[in-house]
């Protein structure tokens, strides 16, 4: 671009020079309208009657009005006549975390579940990565980012402990997709360089082949972590039951770590197999100190052009100053205070589903508003429980059939002093789950208050006697709260109080 001639930043604001054009053809049309009235009024009328004052026609205005327009477009246009050297930040040690979250993820194959011990290893991960840049992209079916490259830890931690694979849309293990995707982050933060870890406990010949294309000729490191054990486990359902593939047989999954292995090393890549310690992470170079494996970002020098459009503002400013009638330079400070529009828009909204703003506001102890953000009928239960409606608790639980549904619906109907209800709901519970302690235990409850209430009324000495079973040694269904699991779904205290039973010899 010559020195002399600028460039341009937005030069479609050049189609505004035609409509200077007819506007000041407008405008000379109708002063030349109004000046038929000088043929009209005696010359004595025309000073005092005439905007031209003596008759003559001022050209100043439209003078001024041409020269505004064009300094107001030739802004708008953008003019830059130098270069300027900016410095652009590269982020230091990029990692992109692919998370898979299918319902293999579920197996119990390692304690809790594979995704707890994932979710973890993660905890740990991000923890020592806390001035470095992460990622986390979470797939089944289909690959979505969960957090973009970045070093808030915090949140992070609160979208991770939401994760379930219910909150998938589509099924299927495509984590192909999830590379694709982690490529792509990369290459828009980091110019491509960077780390891929997948976490994971299978790959289909359908995603090797992909993630191969993918990575070809790219210098992306790729790292890999298996979750589960070669024997597997059932994967257990919300109800208890374990799921079954389209023959009807328990879908046991197993992990296939020689296969991924192998994959692995095929890419110049590494993998290792989960463990209960660091050992793993730490063998994948993940924990390295700071100073040992990044190089702290590297600066960029990128030239660009710089604007100096705003500079033409301020002979505007003085033409507007000098156009204006007498006191109208007094308003300016007044359009400066106006106040900004308000829209109804809430930040989280753009990364935070309805049912993960809900927890998070439970975790807050904000229950009811909680039960307005959650979209989950069980999550709404146990919100409206905790902020003491029972009533509107008992019936979110209602729209719920599996056992710790009716468990949990039966201790807000006897929270609420319908104890009849409430025995009806703990039996509907145990139909569907016998062993289900807490349920026994309260049902007992519920029954001994029946039994008291139908017991008429005993003497004065005898009084104390009577009042004895109203406080048994275990937890009454009145305050057995409902409480949310650490795998998203709701679960009551006295699930507590059942692990704890059986803990015992």
């Amino acid at each position: 671009m010559s020195a002399l001639w600028p460039y341009w930043f937005r030069p479609w604001w050049l189609l505004l020079l035609p409509l200077l054009g007819w506007l000041l053809w407008q405008l000379w049309h109708r002063q030349k309208r109004a000046g038929r009235w000088q043929m009209i009024l005696p010359p004595a009328f025309h000073a005092a009657l005439l905007s031209g004052g003596n008759g003559r026609d001022s050209k100043l205005p439209w003078i001024a009005l041409g020269v505004a327009w064009l300094l107001t477009v030739f802004a708008l246009l953008g003019p830059s006549w130098e270069r300027v050297e900016q410095l652009s930040q590269k982020p230091a040690d990029p990692l992109v975390v692919l998370l898979e979250l299918t319902p293999e993820m579920l197996a119990t194959d390692v304690q809790p579940n594979r995704l707890e011990q994932a979710r973890r290893k993660l905890f740990d991960l991000l923890q020592n990565r806390c001035d470095a840049q992460t990622a986390i992209v979470v797939y089944a079916g289909s690959a979505h980012t969960l957090v973009p490259l970045s070093d808030d830890l915090a949140t992070s931690r609160n979208l991770l402990d939401a994760l379930k694979p219910s909150l998938m849309p589509e099924a299927g293990h495509r984590a192909d997709l999830a590379v694709v995707k982690a490529l792509t982050l990369l290459q828009q933060a980091a110019l491509g360089d960077g780390r891929i870890l997948l976490i994971g406990s299978s790959l289909t010949e359908q995603e090797r082949l992909e993630i191969r294309r993918a990575l070809s000729g790219k210098s992306t490191q790729f790292l890999m972590l298996g979750i589960g054990t070669a024997e597997g486990a059932p994967i257990t359902q919300d109800d208890g039951s374990f799921l079954k593939d389209e023959q009807g047989a328990i879908l046991v999954p197993r992990l296939d770590d020689a296969g991924l292995k192998a994959f692995a090393s095929d890419l110049d890549g590494h993998y290792r197999h989960a463990r209960l310690d660091d050992a793993d992470l730490r063998e994948l170079g993940l924990l390295d100190g700071p100073r040992n494996l990044r190089n702290d970002g590297q600066t960029l020098r990128l030239d660009t052009w710089a604007d100096q459009g705003y500079w033409l503002l301020l002979p505007l400013l003085l033409l507007a100053a000098c156009a204006g009638r007498r006191g109208w330079l007094f308003c300016l400070p007044l359009l400066l205070a106006l106040p900004q529009p308000s829209y109804a828009f809430d930040f989280q909204d753009l990364w935070l589903r309805p049912d993960q703003q809900g927890q998070h506001l439970l975790m807050q102890k904000r229950p009811a508003e909680a039960a307005q953000h959650f979209e989950d009928h069980q999550w709404q239960g146990v919100a409206l429980y905790e902020a003491g409606d029972y009533t509107g608790a008992a019936q979110r639980f209602a729209e719920g059939n599996d056992a710790h549904a009716h468990y949990n619906r039966g201790n807000a109907l006897a929270k609420s002093g319908e104890l009849e209800a409430a025995l009806d709901a703990y039996d509907q519970a145990l139909e569907r789950q016998p062993d289900l302690r807490p349920a026994l235990t309260n049902k007992a409850l519920v029954e001994n208050l029946l039994k008291q209430k139908q017991t008429p009324p005993a003497a004065e000495p005898d009084k104390a006697s009577s009042e004895e079973p109203q406080t048994p040694p275990q937890e009454s269904p009145s305050s057995a709260a409902a409480q949310p699991s650490s795998t998203g779904e709701p679960k009551t205290e006295g699930e507590d109080a059942q692990s704890t039973t059986e803990q015992q010899p």
